[in-house]
């Protein structure tokens, strides 16, 4: 087992330790106390006590690394550090004020601008997805793979919604119109982390989304690539990190690239 796969496995039973914190706190939290980040930008005290747990256990584990992370908007400037964890606490957060049982822990590690390491927790389900750099992707350790559908007319989409920014919303919408004609359908779950997973596993075929941020994709778009599938931005780009948009699957990934590129 590598360094990495060790580091891995340190990171996975983290996030099940979080996870716990998050899990039980979802049994009694209280809207009243959100706060409000921005536009439809919601975050709660869960959120910064779990990314408060995962970054103390992280730098333990390396204490030389930076981060990236949502709520803390000093680390949202990359340093020079060779590694960086990027982490989302609570990929969901809406989901878990409004009683919606669908979020996740998403951490990665890069080095440099490769991302080497991904952890998908998901809490209610208790299914981590995990994934090191060539060695594959699992959940729950066993390996996982991305759907062997070869076409849309036989695929699950997943995307995300606008609820920040709305500049691009009639593109969007043309998009969304041309895969629901094309494929079995389409979902919305509230989480790119959890998506991303899904797709890695093959219960989705795969995922869009647009305006999200590096501690969303991270962790989920290695699993994808592990799992056997594509990652990349609209244009084609590979850089879906830092590149605000993202699009990832499996056989249909080129179809879905060509159907979102004729209105992007």
């Amino acid at each position: 087992m590598s360094e990495l796969e060790i580091l891995c496995r340190y990171v996975s039973d983290l996030s099940r330790k979080v996870g716990l914190f998050i899990a039980q706190q979802n049994e009694i939290f209280e809207k009243k106390h959100i706060e409000h980040k921005g536009l439809n930008d919601l975050v709660s005290y869960v959120d910064k006590e779990a990314e408060k747990r995962i970054i103390d256990g992280l730098q333990k584990l390396m204490p030389e690394a930076g981060f990236i992370s949502e709520e803390n908007p000093s680390t949202h400037i990359i340093s020079d550090k060779q590694f960086h964890w990027v982490i989302d606490p609570l990929d969901g957060t809406t989901n878990f004020i409004h009683g919606l049982p669908i979020f996740a822990i998403s951490i990665a590690l890069m080095d440099g601008d490769e991302v080497v390491l991904g952890v998908v927790y998901e809490v209610n389900k208790k299914e981590c997805f995990y994934a090191t750099k060539g060695k594959g992707a699992f959940c729950n350790g066993v390996k996982i793979q991305v759907s062997e559908a070869q076409t849309l007319s036989e695929s699950l989409l997943a995307t995300g919604f606008p609820y920040r920014f709305f500049e691009k919303n009639t593109e969007y919408l043309q998009i969304l119109n041309a895969l629901m004609q094309s494929s079995h359908g389409l979902r919305r779950l509230g989480s790119a982390a959890v998506d991303l997973a899904y797709t890695a596993c093959g219960r989705f075929e795969g995922f869009f989304e647009f305006n999200l941020k590096p501690w969303d994709v991270a962790a989920g778009g290695l699993l994808v690539q592990e799992a056997g599938g594509q990652v990349g931005r609209f244009n084609g780009d590979n850089d879906f990190v830092f590149g605000k948009e993202i699009l990832a699957g499996g056989h249909v990934f080129n179809e879905m690239k060509q159907i979102i590129q004729q209105y992007w």
